[in-house]
């Protein structure tokens, strides 16, 4: 599971810091927390706006480029899946500290890889540093910080959301910056993965000691408890929303930028249109989940938000230089759904450990219900040569996001 999702289910906690702790220890621990959360999407958003030189360098099919683009859905998928397991075994600090070598060795080899599948595979070994620490960023917070797990959420996920407009805005700078190679601007990430190494590794030899089988609430639901969501309509309406939204995330992650170059538009102007709409998201999931959290029914709200992809999607589908502003400020819009799912997970069980069994639930199901649509988008690019058919398929999936948000949104308690 990602890190907002995790905080977004876990009730916020009104106990006192760990007794002990030092005050250095503490500020260290938010140093760490602020360098994880930066390198948790620049190995995904900085591939978009170099998309094409890399396929025309490695010769890359746009089959392989959606394989590409969905690798980031079957690492959270799969991948996350083994951390609490490592954590239980060697300590989140650790953990994370291994998690963010993995992920600056792959972003630097990545870029260096001279065959498609290779670059595919660093590419896969790199993201599975981001989902072990995504799912144990939280944990930490709730180890570290019992009495401030508001704030310390909210600083992260600022910190996430500067990383993922930051990669997508420079990665076509410090490419030309260094002479045109894109290969250079991909691995410049891997230095900023590199330095948020040492601060956990400091952490981690001063482990905070937590009741036995603790995970901030990152344990598996018991087995009758999964049995009960399977039979629940609402957890898998809340799937179906969450899945749908993850993979028109990826869709806008992996091919946006390349959309807007296709469309006649430079590489630089493709990476900041991508770095606003990402960028958009900060101040608007701050509003919209506050503003969510007051409504007993979220339906109108989630069907808003999909209208609005629906129109980008729809705009860039009639002519992306038409309005390319307007179309990243709809789909900035739309990529609020993230933090609205999460709102309603945490709305819909009835205490915080239903909330957990169910974001667990939730997450596993949606984002292995991801996977196939950035990879769909590239085969029907391939297929038709161009991004009509492509963003025709999005237009559908985006009203059956719609649809979903209806059920998905409804006052129900699920427990």
């Amino acid at each position: 599971m990602t890190t907002d999702e995790v905080n977004e289910s876990t009730p916020r906690s009104t106990t006192a810091p760990p007794r002990g702790t030092p005050r250095g220890v503490r500020r260290l621990a938010v140093v760490a927390l602020v360098l994880a959360a930066l390198n948790l999407r620049p190995g995904v958003t900085s591939l978009g706006p170099v998309l094409e030189e890399v396929r025309d360098s490695l010769d890359m099919s746009g089959s392989v480029t959606g394989l590409v683009t969905s690798i980031p859905a079957v690492c959270f998928a799969v991948v996350g899946s083994t951390a609490p397991l490592l954590a239980r075994r060697f300590g989140a600090s650790g953990v994370i500290a291994v998690a963010g070598a993995v992920l600056a060795a792959g972003l630097a080899l990545r870029s260096f890889a001279f065959d498609p599948v290779l670059f595919v595979v660093l590419t896969a070994l790199s993201l599975a540093g981001i989902a072990v620490a995504n799912v144990l960023l939280p944990m930490v917070v709730k180890q570290r910080f019992p009495d401030r797990v508001g704030a310390m959420t909210g600083l992260y996920s600022m910190a996430l959301n500067a990383g993922a407009s930051s990669a997508a805005a420079l990665t076509v700078p410090l490419t030309q910056a260094f002479g045109g190679d894109w290969r250079y601007g991909l691995a410049a990430w891997s230095v900023l993965a590199a330095l948020a190494v040492p601060p956990w590794l400091a952490l981690a030899r001063r482990r905070t000691k937590q009741p036995a089988g603790h995970l901030g609430g990152a344990v598996g639901p018991p087995p009758a408890a999964e049995s009960r969501l399977t039979r629940d309509p609402t957890a898998w309406a809340l799937t179906a929303y969450f899945g749908l939204q993850a993979s028109s995330a990826y869709i806008i992650i992996g091919w946006l930028p390349q959309i807007y170059r296709d469309a006649g538009l430079s590489a630089g102007t493709a990476g900041l249109l991508f770095s606003v709409s990402s960028l958009l998201g900060v101040p608007l999931s701050l509003a919209l989940s506050a503003v969510a959290g007051r409504l007993r029914h979220q339906s109108g709200i989630a069907a808003a938000i999909g209208a609005c992809g629906f129109a980008g999607y729809a705009g860039l589908w009639f002519d992306p230089a038409v309005a390319p502003w307007l179309w990243a400020v709809l789909l900035g819009v739309a990529n609020c759904s993230f933090p609205l799912a999460l709102t309603m997970i945490g709305m819909r069980g009835r205490d915080g450990t239903t909330v957990a069994r169910l974001s667990g639930f939730v997450q596993s199901f949606g984002y292995a219900l991801s996977i196939p649509g950035p990879l769909v988008v590239g085969v029907l690019y391939d297929h038709a040569g161009g991004w009509r058919l492509p963003l025709a398929f999005v237009l559908v999936l985006t009203l059956v996001q719609i649809a979903a948000a209806v059920p998905a949104g409804r006052d129900r308690q699920i427990g």
